[in-house]
């Protein structure tokens, strides 16, 4: 009787991780480098790392509002993650990471890796003209926004006579033909 040999069952796994906006090429990749170590070091396998760029974060994170997002997808067992992500944590550069679980099954001998998708290639650091405190106004092309301001009767935006702190009055009632067909 012949036996074959046991197929090694291991799970597919996708880490995200963003770094700061401001971080150099050679940081980047020298995280990049850390990682594929700890794939290697615990036994997993690398299938592709995607550098997604510079992007905007939902939300402030350590007071930044941009972010540059690299997804990693592999292959391993149960202490794997736990080492990513341990590593992930103690990098200054990383600010945020998550890890998915993708596949529960996978065959590990059946998988192949294409030498192009786990080769990393760094974004530039941003250019001196690219303001991390950008304004909404800025953003959408409006040289400054409405300038308003808190009175002293507690209305807020207002001032005493209901209009913008820079504007002229304006008035808060309603045109008549509006109310007139309220009134019907």
């Amino acid at each position: 009787m012949s036996q074959t040999a046991p197929t090694l069952k291991v799970r597919e796994y996708e880490t995200i991780y963003i770094l700061r906006p401001d971080v150099t090429r050679d940081d980047q990749e020298r995280v990049a480098t850390r990682m594929n170590e700890v794939l290697g070091r615990e036994k997993g396998r690398l299938t592709s790392i995607e550098n997604w760029g510079r992007r905007p974060l939902a939300y402030p994170v350590k007071k930044k509002k941009r972010g540059v997002y690299v997804c990693l997808k592999y292959l391993g067992a149960g202490g794997l993650v736990a080492e990513v992500e341990r590593n992930l944590g103690v990098l200054d550069d990383v600010m945020k990471f998550q890890t998915i679980q993708l596949r529960a099954e996978v065959d590990g001998g059946t998988v192949s890796v294409n030498p192009e998708d786990v080769k990393f290639e760094a974004v530039d650091p941003p250019q001196p003209g690219e303001d991390e405190g950008e304004r909404i106004e800025q953003i959408l092309g409006f040289e400054r926004g409405p300038e308003r301001s808190r009175s002293d009767d507690g209305d807020s935006y207002g001032d005493d006579e209901g209009g913008y702190a820079d504007d002229e009055p304006q008035s808060i009632n309603p045109p008549a033909a509006a109310v007139a067909e309220i009134e019907k």
